[in-house]
């Protein structure tokens, strides 16, 4: 007698997501989100920085292509040691903190002795047989990963006040202040802001957090009114008819910002690189072009992939299961988000001009790599979560496992 099975009782199995849905669903979708924002800022840097710097190039009677020449070639380099990094053990990394910050403090040094250079009254490069090179991007990489490593092996202690601030403060305190010595105060405030980040992510209680704060933009305050180009910088942004010369430039990246309409003039139809944003049309002004060139599409693309970034960043952050791969993912996150934010708002007049370039998409070697070595230590992270350890444990497993084959006789005898 044939038994009649109720199909309608059984529970269906829910379909397997596909696509875009089973990419989002992957324990991998962070570190997935991260390469994809990179590629795409790091594409329109490189573009953009090819039109933008074309004439200053010429100008300066070398190529029309020097400079996106260069873009690529630390880009090239940056990729290749992002890729590296991303495959490293974060813990290996850990052990790396205080190596990073000595190296920081030396580069830093190196900036105030004979081989450092001057650029627009800062000094802030090391120039070497002609080849120069900025310290201070690194240092805020080196910043990051030094405090959270002190951190995650101080990490049952860190309720006490003394171990949280101590040797952190002391050791970002003398990194802040060689970055001022050199009269860098746009960097000075992007590593106080780092350093602020930083206590924030590791639990300090406001009650010291405030007090340090109203020290800090204090401590701004005396650095700009005692110095006179300073004081222009800010009359400028209050009252930019106060200096027409000063005014120039911001006032330039306002007007290419406006012409942009929706679509914007076109590749290369900048009119404002030509003289109006001087010579930061490729680097602190490049967001200005993108916008003249490129309109509210390309402007938004931008901002969009650095939301990404920052959702991608941040879920790493909170998903790790490491006190180190913690702070190091929400660091990094923080200091690009900081200072693409401030770049865009000093761009759109919202900020008095500060020389901070926008990260992965304005021209410097410096920056650009020390910023792709940073995403490759986040994408180290983002590999090592509970759940992307056991997704990646999982497919090797697979790969590995030895197939059998089984033949049965179909009509064998009973």
């Amino acid at each position: 007698m044939a038994v009649a099975t109720d199909t309608a009782s059984q529970p269906r199995q829910a379909p397997a997501p596909s696509g875009l849905r089973a990419l989002v669903a992957s324990p991998l979708a962070d570190q997935y989100m991260v390469s994809f924002a990179v590629t795409i800022l790091c594409a329109v840097g490189a573009m953009m920085v090819l039109s933008a710097s074309s004439v200053q190039a010429q100008f300066s009677g070398r190529s029309p292509y020097y400079y996106a020449i260069r873009q690529l070639v630390f880009m090239a380099a940056g990729i290749i040691g992002a890729v590296v990094i991303g495959r490293i053990n974060p813990r290996v990394i850990q052990r790396m903190g205080w190596l990073g910050w000595g190296l920081s403090m030396v580069g830093l040094l190196l900036v105030l002795s004979p081989l450092g250079h001057t650029v627009n009254g800062n000094q802030n490069w090391i120039n070497v047989a002609g080849f120069t090179f900025q310290p201070s991007e690194f240092a805020k990489l080196g910043l990051i990963v030094w405090a959270a490593g002190i951190w995650h092996t101080k990490r049952g202690r860190l309720h006490e006040v003394p171990q949280l601030l101590v040797p952190f403060i002391p050791g970002a305190a003398l990194i802040l202040a060689l970055i001022l010595a050199g009269r860098d105060l746009g960097t000075g405030i992007v590593v106080g802001i780092i350093i602020a980040a930083l206590l924030f992510f590791v639990g300090t209680s406001f009650r010291l957090l405030v007090p340090a704060a109203v020290v800090a933009i204090t401590g701004v305050a005396l650095l700009v009114i005692g110095s006179p180009n300073r004081m222009s910088r800010m009359r400028v942004f209050w009252d930019p008819s106060s200096n027409t010369d000063l005014s120039s430039q911001p006032m330039a990246a306002v007007y290419a910002l406006a012409s942009g309409g929706w679509w914007g003039l076109g590749l290369g139809a900048s009119r404002q690189k030509w003289g109006g944003l001087k010579d930061a049309a490729h680097t602190d002004f490049i967001f200005a072009v993108i916008g003249e060139e490129l309109g509210l599409f390309g402007v938004l693309v931008v901002i969009a992939m650095f939301a990404i970034l920052a959702r991608a960043g941040f879920s790493i952050a909170l998903r790790s299961d490491r006190l180190f791969n913690r702070i190091v993912a929400a660091g990094i996150t923080g200091w690009l988000l900081v200072q693409g934010l401030i770049n865009i708002m000093v761009v759109m007049h919202l900020l008095p001009v500060l020389g901070i370039p926008l990260p992965f998409v304005s021209s410097g070697g410096s920056a650009l790599l020390a910023n792709l070595l940073a995403v490759g230590i986040l994408l180290a992270c983002a590999r090592d979560t509970p759940q992307a350890r056991a997704h990646l444990a999982a497919r090797r497993n697979t790969i590995t496992k030895p197939r059998m084959t089984s033949i049965l006789a179909a009509g064998s005898a009973r």
